[in-house]
C-alpha cells in the first residue's frame, strides 16, 4: 500500500451531523470533505477524552459544552497532539506538554459558532482596536491588551465579530476575526453515526472476509494473531465469520490487567512468555523507541516458538497503514522476516480507527476498556512507545506497576549522572533523541548526554536491579 493511497480527507453529512465513511450518508446527503493531517487517522473521542475536552473548557472559558461525536486526527509532535474534529469542522487542537504534564486545548475559530452562546470567560473584548484599524486586516497581528487574562488561547470579540488568538504577556496574537454564521447543529450519538454507515461497514467486512478466504483457502494452518487491542479485536472477529477459529495472544508478562482479563475472555489461547525481562536488563539496558529489543524477547520469540509446530501456517494481523507513517507502506500480504514459515495477512490494513470503531459497535463486539480510559494504544505497561500523556494515566490507574518502573528508570539516570529531566520529560525512551526531542529539552533547559550515556551498558544496571529486587519492586 502506498502512502498515495491513504485517505486524506474525512468525510462529514451536514445534514446528520456525523462522520461517514464514504461520501455518501444514508440519508441522500453527500458528504462535505473535512482535509485531515498526516498519518490520516481518525479516531472518536471516547470517555477520558472527552472529560479532557471538557474539564480544559471549563477552566479557560467558563464552559464544558461538547457535542455527543467528537474525532480525533492524530498528527506529530513532542508527544500527544491531536487535531479536534467536531460538527464537520475542525473544533481545535489537543496536546500534552511531556515536561510539565499537562494538557492544553487551543480553540479553533470553527468551533466558536458552536461555543459562543456558552462562553463565560477567557474572552478578550478588542472594539476599541478594531475601530482604529480602519478596515485593516488582524489576523497574524499582535495587539496589546490590558485585559487579566492568562497566557495561552483566548476568544476575541469585537461587535458582532468573534476571533481566537494566543496571548502572552501583555499582548495577543490574532488568529482570525469575523462574524458567526449563527448555524444550528443537531446532537446525534454514536449509535447514529453506526445506523447511518450500516452499508459501507457491510461493505467493508464483505470485503475483508473474502481477502481473508482467498488468502487462505489453500492453506490447512491458518490462525489469529490476537493483542487484545482494538485492531485485532476486529480482525479475530472478522476471521471467525471467514471459518478461522485458531487465534494466540503472547503475554508477555508486561501486561496491564485490564489486557488480561479482557484477553482471557474472549477465548483465545494464551502463549505465556518464559523470558524474565528483568534480568535481560542488566545486559541490554533500557529499551528504547529506537532500541526495542523487548518486542523479538517477550512477542516475536514466543511466537515463533509457538508457530514452529504448525508452520508453514498463515497468520491473520490487524495492521493498519494509517497508525503511523512507519506503517503506511505496508503490504496486505508478506511474509514474517523474523519467522519465514509464517505468512502475515492484514485484512483491515486500509481501515482507519473510525473504521475499527464503528465496527466494533456496529457488531457490538466487547473491547479493551483501556481505550475508554484515554489509551490510544495498548501495550505493555514498561513500552518506550507509549505516549507519556498515556504513562501519566496509567500512573493514575495503576501507580504500583508504574511506580516500579520508574523507580529502575530514575536508578539507571541517577547513577549516569543524567538531568532529572531526561526522566521526568520521558526523554530516556531514546538512544539517539530526534530533532524535536532535543529542542523540547533546550526549552526546557534540560542538558543532554552524548549517545554514549544513554546508552546503557550491563554494568549500569545491574546493581540497580539487584537492589529494584531486593525492596521486591520488580
Amino acid at each position: 500500500m502506498k502512502p498515495a493511497s491513504l485517505k486524506r480527507v474525512l468525510y462529514w453529512c451536514p445534514r446528520c451531523n456525523i462522520p461517514l465513511l464514504a461520501r455518501q450518508c444514508s440519508c441522500g446527503e453527500t458528504g462535505k470533505e473535512i482535509h485531515l493531517l498526516q498519518p490520516y487517522d481518525v479516531r472518536p473521542a471516547l470517555d477520558h477524552d472527552r472529560d479532557i475536552i471538557r474539564v480544559l473548557l471549563l477552566e479557560r472559558f467558563g464552559t464544558d459544552t461538547l457535542p455527543r461525536i467528537v474525532l480525533f486526527n492524530k498528527t506529530g509532535g513532542t508527544d500527544r497532539t491531536d487535531l479536534i474534529i467536531a460538527n464537520g469542522e475542525r473544533f481545535g487542537w489537543l496536546s500534552f506538554d511531556p515536561c510539565t504534564r499537562s494538557y492544553s486545548l487551543d480553540i479553533a475559530f470553527e468551533a466558536l459558532d458552536y461555543l459562543a452562546p456558552t462562553l463565560r470567560k477567557g474572552i478578550i473584548d478588542i472594539t476599541e482596536t478594531v475601530d482604529n484599524s480602519r478596515g485593516r486586516r488582524l489576523g497574524g497581528k499582535r495587539i496589546e491588551v490590558a485585559a487579566d487574562t492568562a497566557d495561552g488561547c483566548v476568544i476575541l470579540r469585537a461587535g458582532h465579530l468573534w476571533g481566537t488568538g494566543q496571548r502572552s504577556g501583555g499582548s495577543v496574537r490574532v488568529r482570525r476575526l469575523g462574524p458567526l454564521a449563527k448555524t444550528s447543529y443537531p446532537d446525534p450519538a454514536w449509535e447514529d453515526a453506526v445506523r447511518q454507515n450500516r452499508r459501507h461497514l457491510k461493505n467493508l467486512e464483505r470485503h475483508a472476509i473474502r481477502f481473508i478466504r482467498q488468502q487462505t483457502r489453500h492453506r490447512n494452518e491458518v490462525n489469529v494473531s490476537f493483542s487484545g487491542g482494538k485492531d485485532s479485536t476486529v480482525v479475530l472477529e472478522l476471521a471467525r465469520r471467514a471459518g478461522i477459529e485458531e487465534a494466540y495472544f503472547v503475554n508477555t508478562g508486561l501486561e496491564f490487567p485490564e489486557t488480561l482479563e479482557y484477553v482471557r475472555s474472549r477465548g483465545v489461547e494464551e502463549v505465556r512468555c518464559t523470558a524474565d525481562f528483568w534480568k535481560a536488563l542488566r545486559e541490554k539496558g533500557l529499551p528504547a523507541k529506537d532500541d526495542r529489543w523487548c518486542c523479538e524477547m517477550l512477542k516475536l520469540e514466543p511466537a515463533r516458538q509457538w508457530l514452529a509446530s504448525r508452520a508453514p501456517c498463515i497468520t491473520v494481523q490487524g495492521n493498519r497503514a494509517y497508525e503511523s507513517f512507519a506503517r503506511a507502506n505496508l503490504p496486505a500480504v508478506a511474509p514474517n522476516p523474523y519467522f519465514p514459515l509464517q505468512v502475515n495477512i492484514s485484512p483491515i490494513l486500509h481501515w482507519r480507527a473510525l473504521e475499527v470503531f464503528l465496527y466494533i459497535w456496529w457488531r457490538d463486539l466487547p473491547c479493551n476498556p483501556l481505550y475508554a480510559e484515554g489509551f490510544e494504544r495498548v501495550g505493555c505497561w514498561v513500552c518506550p512507545a507509549m505516549l507519556e500523556s498515556e504513562l501519566e494515566r496509567a500512573r493514575e490507574i495503576h501507580p504500583d506497576l508504574v511506580g516500579r518502573w520508574e523507580g529502575v528508570v530514575r536508578d539507571w539516570a541517577a547513577s549516569r549522572g543524567l538531568d532529572e529531566g531526561v526522566v521526568t520529560c520521558g526523554i530516556w525512551r531514546w538512544r539517539h533523541p530526534p530533532p524535536k526531542i532535543r529542542e523540547l529539552a533546550r526549552e526546557h533547559g534540560i542538558e543532554l548526554p552524548d549517545s554514549g550515556k544513554m546508552k546503557m551498558r550491563k554494568k549500569s544496571l545491574q546493581p540497580l536491579l539487584k537492589k529494584s529486587e531486593s525492596r521486591k519492586d520488580l
